[in-house]
């Protein structure tokens, strides 16, 4: 074991670096979680309840561009300039988000944020992967899911706080000052970054290969947001909507597959399965919990900061998985991870079907996402760095693409599936506890292919 390999994360080598990837990650995350307790009071105020998940699937439509645009400019340029840009990009449409008076502006807003989180995002992975020896990978993606916990716990609570005290315009516009403090930590450290891009051998692929890439990336992005225009007031009928819907899920259905490792839907062993676990994990969670604050709210009578306290105790678990996750008793089993990851994700997602059909004590739910998050903790965690150790540094900005790709891709499907299915079933509040049934019946089924994934992870 080499000297780097000793060295901690927050030893004189990696601190400042560390630090800097943490606060881009815990702005990012902020935002994300706090948003899921404020789009009550937004759809309401701007008249867009039924398309409420449009508000979420606008954003990750924009990722899925950063994140393959990302991939491209990280393997020719290094990860430097996508994560200065991705920033910027960022900070601008939450003030577009903030000052929006109507729901047009407000999605525009979302999708520039999201381009730019697309661009962080990736770019941040490729400095872990490039910056770090192999054995700190595993306790930096460990470090990179803690925080998340801080911004999960206090997130949709202060979101609710600031929403009834002042406004939801509040919660996108107070994260604009984190922003600028984590782009200033970054310029200063551009030096270690550029030095790890450096020592890294020629991407493989060609300048053919990252335009085609690039292409592909538009056309899912353009095929997503046909797809969520299609679907986010679906009605049982044909319509010019309809079409659009199913126009838009072929173009992803013929995008994906080829900005992602070959037989990733065919559940090839080793690395396409670690991207088709990554796409399960997050359309099963996020298609889930997307509505939570709408049920509470809506069904139960929850206020809005009742809703995020119940969001806030279910990531706990999240935490406390991508802290098992990071130990190194684990280091040679990361793929049972994943499975168990996947059946935990099953299990709570099952239990918050439960107490809302049968009416149980809502705040149950809370015990019910936690068990959910600790087997996200589990998964995501360990895919990343299963992706990581299963390709060559060369070819990390692709591999990280095509990770970040699999998980937003997922993330889209997911929200929009369910948004589809609540606009088709939707009548009015206090009515709706059917519909969020069917939704997380849905999800929780796709929860358990990643069980089935996880095993062909091996090779």
């Amino acid at each position: 074991m080499g000297t780097r390999d000793r060295v901690g994360l927050f030893g004189p080598e990696f601190a400042a670096l560390t630090l800097a990837i943490v606060a881009l990650i815990t702005v990012i995350a902020f935002e994300s979680m706090a948003v899921s307790t404020a789009m009550p009071e937004v759809a309401v105020e701007l008249d867009a309840v039924r398309s409420y998940g449009l508000a979420f699937s606008v954003m990750l439509t924009l990722q899925l561009l950063g994140i393959v645009l990302a991939g491209v400019w990280c393997d020719r340029s290094g990860s430097l300039p996508s994560l200065l840009v991705g920033q910027v990009l960022f900070a601008v449409g939450c003030g577009i988000c903030g000052a929006s008076t109507e729901f047009a502006p407000f999605l525009l807003g979302r999708a520039v944020a999201g381009l730019g989180a697309g661009l962080t995002f990736v770019a941040g992975f490729v400095v872990v992967g490039r910056a770090y020896p192999a054995a700190l990978r595993p306790k930096v993606f460990s470090v990179i899911s803690a925080a998340w916990v801080l911004p999960a716990l206090l997130g949709p609570v202060l979101a609710g706080w600031v929403t009834s005290t002042w406004s939801w315009r509040w919660v996108f516009w107070v994260v604009i000052a984190p922003v600028v403090v984590a782009l200033v930590v970054v310029v200063a450290r551009r030096g270690q970054i550029q030095a790890a891009d450096t020592v890294v051998e020629a991407s493989g692929r060609d300048h053919r290969s990252h335009v085609r890439a690039a292409w592909l990336g538009l056309g899912i992005a353009v095929s997503a947001g046909v797809m969520q225009w299609g679907t986010h007031e679906l009605e049982m009928s044909w319509s010019p909507r309809t079409v659009a819907g199913l126009l838009g899920l072929l173009g992803m259905a013929v995008c994906a597959p080829l900005l992602l490792p070959r037989g990733t839907f065919a559940m090839r062993r080793g690395l396409p399965s670690v991207m088709l676990s990554r796409f399960f994990l997050p359309c099963a969670f996020f298609g889930t919990i997307t509505y939570v604050p709408l049920m509470l709210t809506g069904e139960r009578g929850f206020s809005l900061a009742r809703a995020g306290t119940v969001l806030a105790v279910g990531s706990i678990g999240w935490s406390l998985g991508s802290w098992i996750q990071g130990r190194d008793r684990f280091a040679g089993s990361r793929d049972r991870l994943v499975s168990l990851g996947g059946a935990s994700l099953a299990l709570g997602l099952l239990g918050v079907v439960a107490i809302t059909h049968l009416g149980w004590w809502p705040w149950l739910t809370a015990a019910a996402l936690a068990v959910a998050g600790l087997g996200m903790g589990l998964g995501t965690a360990s895919l990343s760095v299963l992706a990581l150790s299963l390709t060559p540094p060369a070819d990390h900005g692709s591999a990280s693409s095509s990770l970040q790709l699999s998980d937003v891709l997922g993330s889209v499907i997911g929200i929009a599936g369910t948004g589809a299915v609540f606009a088709a079933l939707h009548t009015r509040a206090g009515e709706d506890v059917p519909v969020f049934v069917t939704m997380w019946l849905g999800t929780a089924c796709v929860a358990t292919l990643v069980v089935l994934a996880g095993r062909r992870i091996r090779t």
